[in-house]
């Protein structure tokens, strides 16, 4: 019998040729060489899969598996982590550079703790450093309190080492949600989770990338987009307040019951006086002077009708 590996490295493609060599290179560098990497390609049109068989080939601790349809970002993760066999996984993306210590470092790390995630330093799409890392914008988060995951996400899926149970837990995956975000969630909701200061990844940044942490992307929001916007954080919401039902979380309770109320009129005054009051809990990942998360507690206050027609 095949002995389980102590870490799986769970790794969706899709049309990732053009950097997925280095990312693999720089996992097979790793320090430790106790996993097995398991990758799942949801229907690539270029030559991802034949590299791909090329690894695979020369390691047997790859593992590929091919999608007959296109499950999209969130799915095909999911898939991913369910196929890992290992206790610990670490999540990765195809066109990010690894620090060869990562493994080592996160799985000494991650202790009692369901998740452990660490800073990244961002670099062009040419690999050229950018001199700026993921906790210039964010704070970072450690504890077992699932609430500073509701409005913002600090753990990039990319960073993430997590125990095979919180996967279990956090199954099946919400639709039109970030899967890192709610795997934060899960984890700090079921036990704790930390985070290492030293950024243990290089985070290519493209057009491609699934999130724009840097806005480098960004075009302005149609009112179609803001309504559904609105719409989505209340079933976000009802998510998060679903997953806390075996130890009742009256915070979540009180904003779903209050978002609701908001998107059904104008504005709501109390939705902003609840993430307000506990905004040091609520916006604790908002690395922004008071006067930012004033402004953006305002802008959570306004309705569906105000966006429709204001």
């Amino acid at each position: 019998m095949n002995k389980m590996p102590e870490i799986s490295i769970a790794l969706c493609t899709y049309n990732g040729q053009e950097f997925l060599p280095e990312q693999l290179d720089s996992i097979l560098n790793q320090s430790i060489s106790d996993w097995e990497i398991v990758v799942v390609d949801d229907c690539s049109s270029d030559q991802t899969w034949s590299v791909l068989e090329r690894y695979a080939a020369a390691d047997k601790r790859f593992r590929l598996y091919r999608n007959d349809h296109n499950l999209g970002y969130n799915k095909n993760f999911e898939k991913a982590l369910t196929h890992c066999r290992a206790e610990f996984i670490a999540i990765c993306d195809q066109d990010d550079l690894w620090h060869p210590d990562k493994l080592k470092i996160q799985l000494a790390a991650i202790q009692d703790h369901k998740l452990i995630y660490h800073d990244s330093e961002f670099i062009a799409h040419t690999g050229e450093k950018m001199n700026i890392r993921i906790s210039d914008k964010f704070n970072f988060y450690r504890g077992n309190r699932p609430e500073p995951f509701i409005f913002l996400n600090c753990a990039s899926g990319h960073s993430i080492m997590l125990r095979s149970e919180v996967v279990a837990n956090a199954i099946p995956f919400p639709e039109n949600f970030h899967y890192d975000q709610w795997l934060a969630f899960v984890a700090a909701d079921s036990g704790s989770i930390d985070f290492l200061e030293q950024p243990l990844v290089q985070y290519r940044q493209h057009r491609k990338n699934n999130t724009d942490i840097l806005a480098m992307h960004a075009v302005p929001k149609s009112r179609e987009q803001k309504v559904e916007e609105l719409e989505r954080e209340k079933e976000w919401l009802r998510l998060c307040l679903n997953k806390t039902r075996d130890k009742p979380n009256q915070l979540i309770a009180e904003l779903y019951a209050a978002c609701r109320k908001r998107n059904a009129s104008l504005l709501s005054i109390s939705y902003a006086m609840i993430i307000w009051k506990d905004r040091d809990l609520l916006l604790y990942l908002l690395k922004k002077p008071e006067l930012s998360k004033f402004f953006f507690t305002l802008r959570k206050m306004w309705g569906i009708w105000a966006k429709k027609f204001l």
